[in-house]
């Protein structure tokens, strides 16, 4: 018995593909049977240049800016969810101003940095991607395979994401636009916890905690959710300017962004300011300018629902004269009572405040050379800066269990500041008509500096005193070491590619580049790897250039070899750890070598091949791309872990392998071109990413501790595999589980028999399963319908298959302890009346306080297919608009989040399908998943919200 199947899950593929027409409206006019439709040259950015579309031999996918803000938000890789093929953009934290995970053609290393490389505005950008506001953006390119991501070298080992500003344009005259959108959050669905009637039930069931506390009684029914909860607010108003002269072109924006959470006091606030110059100096010299600056102030980020959800509903919030208690007596626990009353009037005895500022600058100079045409030498300069401060203050007895608790206060710090120089020598010619050459040269240096610290304080002499002056603590005041944090590392790098194009229809690209880091051992710095890619524009040649069908047809093969050094400095010194103990009568800190050094540590190696191919049809009615890739990593950058004779931890050493391979499948259809004002557009995309770790390190098949196996997916489960619950009657239950009893988790068994039929062992650690956690394909939908001035975007993702961890069921949680002790959550229970339940018999045997194997029941099939937004709109184009001087007013009303339409996990849970926690977070035990995985705890509930939007230039 299983509640999600292993194998593959049609329903969420069947679905998409439904979207697809299934024939295309394809009208023919007299000019089309003479000559073929004109296309539009569509140029992409490739990094340290440009190429037109048609010419693209690596795998690029681009994405309009205009795109982007069509799923409004504060964090531009929300509104990419389900947009790209090969992209997986996953939630990390529901929390206002998140980040996100993004893996661009999945995970290939194992402990080094898995992230891609953003690049704004031609310079590698340091700082978090929620730094840039979607508003400021006007396209966005992404380099997936090697053969295009190689320019960028170690860099752009997980792929590279082009982030492109908005710019003015020479000979442009001034041009004003406002945009706005304003809405309300609301909760999507409240965790599913149990009511005051199925509550009593329980704890009668479970024959524990029968004794009711001093603040329990069974009349009382009290959804602590509702008293938490309050609608959010999301705001955002962007202002800016752009135009141009004959010599120069210029932008300059203002965006402000403020969520205020469903949780009290919990928000995200974002101020950025843009601006750009392009100025000519004659007909040689071209010089400019890109700033983006970005202040912020998250809150509340420390505040979690596990006291929410735990406290039992027969307790009752509220004191005789209706005032609200601050803490509640239940069976065997004293709990904090959260509710957004007593929160939002705590005033100065809480605050969480992270305020951080930055200030990313791309400064550049271009000079073309007189003598020899088509070349030029531009140099660029990167000076980029960001700060962050943090404060959290706790006043005495607040969110604690005990009145006496100590105040505590916290005060963090960062500074970083990165420069960049990269000189760029570029030769771009067509010769003959048919003969296009771009060939670049490349010298880079760049060098990042990084300081953080953090203090804590106890008991705090007043609230008022918050986390600002932690002198006047009258408790200890403790400096961690662990959260000291100082480095220094650089880059150097030269590169060179040449792009040829023979009559748009043979291309060829090779790159070559050198890396030299810091972070690595002498002798061990450098690392040069190649590229190269060809195609082939079929569709260009003589025998279809005339097609009246096929418009495009393109075949790509690609090879690029790429390095990953994405760890942190000093690794190659070794490590000295702390630790506490009493010397006499006095505190003392010893240290021990915990990380051995490795003087041969290197780089990371990946070699890809990738091949692709491009069509089009009915004057590209039709387009898409298929594309097939395999990935071999080399040398993983891996902690050996030593026995403890060594006196040593561990140390980090090139070790292991892994491969990544799989395919991406994008179509886009116009299905009604415009006949009598009416238009649809479609758009699907569909990709499957299946990775394997090769080998580990000292030829070892499997590290169970981090839950890594030679043969398997780096995100592999390692537990047991619920396979029912144990009924009355069933043969050799006690041979199987000694002192188990009906009604509990049943697990599979591996051993072997006896000839009776009785297992010649009871169920032990062996009998863990590996299980893949990865989805078999996933993928993206938008469609798009306009009728004269209106216009209807939805714009959807699916996943088939995978394994989804939902810790509110497994027993890191303390939500499904199945005992009555605190509330639990939701679930249909074996009872002798109910056998053919999914979840144990409560008051059975237990493990840490939860039903034995208790960790399965936190797996779910990953399933699911769910619209993202919905967005009607009308554009004004009245006369007195014109008369007015409004050249573009639109209004928009927009639902995000509005409903998930198949989901296993939902139609059980009525929650949100998508991640909102790492692996160890928001657990009472952390250690039972691990950290790398993205799960569904106790964070802030996932949203849905309603806003309405304008749309103004002039």
């Amino acid at each position: 018995m299983s509640r999600f199947n292993f194998g593959s899950n049609k329903a969420a593929l069947f679905f998409a593909m439904a979207l697809l027409p299934s024939g295309i409206v394809y009208s023919q006019t007299k000019k089309d049977t003479v000559e073929k439709e004109k296309k539009i040259e569509e140029v992409v950015l490739i990094g340290y240049g440009k190429q037109r579309k048609e010419a693209i031999t690596g795998s690029v996918a681009s994405v309009k800016g205009d795109v982007v803000r069509e799923v409004p938000s504060a964090n531009v890789s929300q509104a990419l969810q389900g947009r790209v093929a090969g992209v997986d953009i996953a939630q990390t934290s529901s929390k206002p101003g998140a980040a996100m995970q993004i893996r661009i053609r999945g995970t290939r290393s194992l402990t080094a940095d898995n992230n891609p490389l953003i690049v704004l505005d031609g310079i590698p950008f340091p700082g978090s991607i929620t730094d840039i506001s979607p508003n400021d953006i006007q396209s966005m390119d992404i380099l997936k395979d090697a053969s295009a991501t190689a320019i960028y070298g170690s860099r752009g080992a997980n792929g590279v994401i082009l982030i492109t500003s908005k710019t003015g344009r020479k000979r442009q005259k001034a041009t004003f636009s406002y945009n706005t959108y304003t809405g309300i959050s609301t909760v999507f669905s409240k965790y599913p916890m149990m009511s005051s009637e199925k509550f009593i039930k329980l704890r009668q069931d479970a024959g524990m905690f029968t004794q009711y506390g001093l603040d329990e009684s069974n009349n009382v029914n009290t959804d602590w959710q509702d008293l938490m909860y309050k609608n959010g607010i999301v705001t955002n108003h962007d202002i800016g300017i752009s135009g141009g002269t004959e010599k120069s072109s210029y932008n300059f924006g203002f965006s402000y962004y403020n969520e205020k959470s469903v949780l009290p006091g919990q928000g995200f606030e974002r101020f950025n300011v843009r601006g750009s110059l392009d100025q000519d100096l004659g007909s040689l010299f071209r010089i400019g300018m890109t700033t983006n600056n970005a202040y912020s102030v998250n809150t509340g980020s420390n505040l979690g629902l596990y006291n929410t959800l735990s406290a039992t509903p027969i307790a009752n919030p509220y004191n005789s004269d209706g005032t609200l208690k601050q803490r509640i007596v239940m069976s065997a626990d004293t709990q904090y009572v959260y509710t957004r009353e007593g929160i939002k009037n705590l005033g100065d005895a809480w605050v969480d405040k992270s305020l951080a500022f930055s200030s990313y600058n791309n400064f550049f100079g271009e000079f073309k050379f007189p003598w020899i045409k088509g070349l030029t030498f531009r140099s660029n300069i990167g000076l980029n800066f960001k700060s962050s401060n943090s404060g959290q203050y706790t006043g005495e007895g607040i969110f604690s269990s005990e009145a006496n608790t100590a105040s505590t206060a916290t005060v963090s710090n960062s500074w970083m500041t990165h420069w960049v120089n990269e000189n760029i020598l570029t030769y771009d010619r067509t010769f003959e008509g048919k003969h296009k050459v771009n060939v670049v040269a490349l010298q880079s240096q760049e060098q990042t500096n990084y300081h953080a610290s953090s203090i804590t304080a106890l008991d705090i002499p007043a609230d008022a005193f918050q986390f600002y002056n932690l002198g006047l603590a009258e408790g200890e005041v403790k400096i961690d070491p662990a959260k000291q944090t100082y480095y220094k590392k650089g880059l150097r790098s030269w590169m060179g590619r040449v792009m040829y194009d023979y009559d748009s229809r043979y291309m060829f690209t090779a790159t070559i580049r050198g890396d030299g880091s810091s972070v690595l051992a002498p002798g061990h710095k450098w690392n040069i790897y190649n590229a190269f890619s060809v195609g082939w524009n079929i569709a260009n040649e003589s025998f279809l250039k005339d097609s009246k069908y096929v418009s495009t047809l393109k075949l790509r093969l690609g090879y690029g070899e790429t390095s990953n050094q994405a760890v942190s400095p000093y690794q190659t010194l070794g490590q000295l750890s702390t630790s506490p103990y009493n010397f006499g009568g006095d505190y003392a800190l010893g240290y021990y070598t915990s990380l051995l050094p490795n003087s041969n540590l290197g780089w990371e190696f990946s070699e890809t091949w990738n091949y692709g191919l491009d069509f089009g049809f009915f004057n590209n009615r039709l387009t898409g791309t298929f594309e097939y890739y395999k990935t071999d990593t080399k040398n993983l950058l891996q902690y050996v872990q030593l026995p403890s004779t060594s006196g040593a931890d561990s140390y980090l050493g090139n070790v292991g392998s892994t491969q990544n391979k799989g395919f991406e499948l994008s179509l886009n259809g116009s299905i009604i071109n415009n006949s009598n004002g009416f238009s649809w557009d479609l758009g699907f995309n569909l990709y499957s990413n299946k990775n394997k770790i090769t080998s580990l390190a000292s030829g070892a098949t499997r590290d169970e501790s981090n839950w890594w196996f030679v043969g398997h997916s780096i995100n592999s489960i390692y537990d047991y595999q619920y396979v029912g619950l144990w009924q009355q009657g069933d043969p050799y239950l006690q041979q199987y589980e000694p002192g188990g009893n009906v009604g509990m988790i049943k697990v599979l068994y591996t051993g072997g028999y006896n000839a009776d039929g009785s297992p010649v062992r009871a169920i032990n650690a062996s009998d863990r399963q590996i299980m893949n956690a990865d989805p078999d394909f996933q993928g993206g939908f938008n469609t798009r319908v306009a009728y004269k001035n209106w216009d209807l975007s939805i714009v959807g993702a699916f996943k088939s298959g995978g394994i989804l961890i939902s810790t509110l069921y497994g027993n890191s949680s303390y939500l499904n302890m199945m005992n009555g002790r605190r509330n639990n959550v939701d679930v249909d229970y074996w009872t002798p009346e109910n056998t053919g339940a999914y979840y144990p018999k409560p008051g059975g045997i237990e493990s840490s306080n939860n039903p034995k194997y208790g960790s399965t029941l936190a797996y779910f099939d990953a399933s699911y297919v769910k619209l993202r937004t919905i967005t009607i709109g009308y554009n004004f184009t009245q006369g007195f608009i014109k008369k007015a001087g409004i050249s573009k007013l639109r209004v928009y009303a927009t639902v995000t989040n509005p409903f998930v339409l198949y989901s296993p996990y939902h139609k059980q849970t009525g929650m949100d399908p998508e991640t909102n926690s790492y692996g160890n977070e928001n657990q009472a035990v952390s250690d039972v998943y691990k950290s790398r995985f993205l799960t569904i705890g106790t964070n802030t509930p996932s949203l849905r919200n309603y806003m309405i939007g304008l749309n103004l230039t002039f």
